[in-house]
């Protein structure tokens, strides 16, 4: 089973990345850039064949390893 993660850092945070990303495409010349938001994809394959089973395993790994849960969020997309 393949799986995405997806973290980014929670509302509310001073993101300097995203913002280097957003005056970067301004300087560029890319037109409609409001703001942007910088973040993770990870992309996974599991042994697990068993969808609840493979949901935990993800969720276990973004907790301990993956995110940083106090400052960031993440999501977890089975494909």
């Amino acid at each position: 089973m393949k799986a995405n993660i997806i973290v980014t850092l929670k509302h509310g945070l001073l993101d300097p990345q995203g913002k280097a990303i957003e005056g970067a495409l301004k300087l560029l010349d890319v037109p409609g850039v409001e703001s942007v938001r910088q973040g993770k994809i990870f992309e996974i394959e599991l042994a697990e064949q068993d969808r609840a089973k493979a949901q935990d395993l993800l969720k276990t790994a973004c907790e301990k390893l993956l995110a940083n849960t106090i400052v960031e969020n993440y999501r977890i997309e089975l494909v």
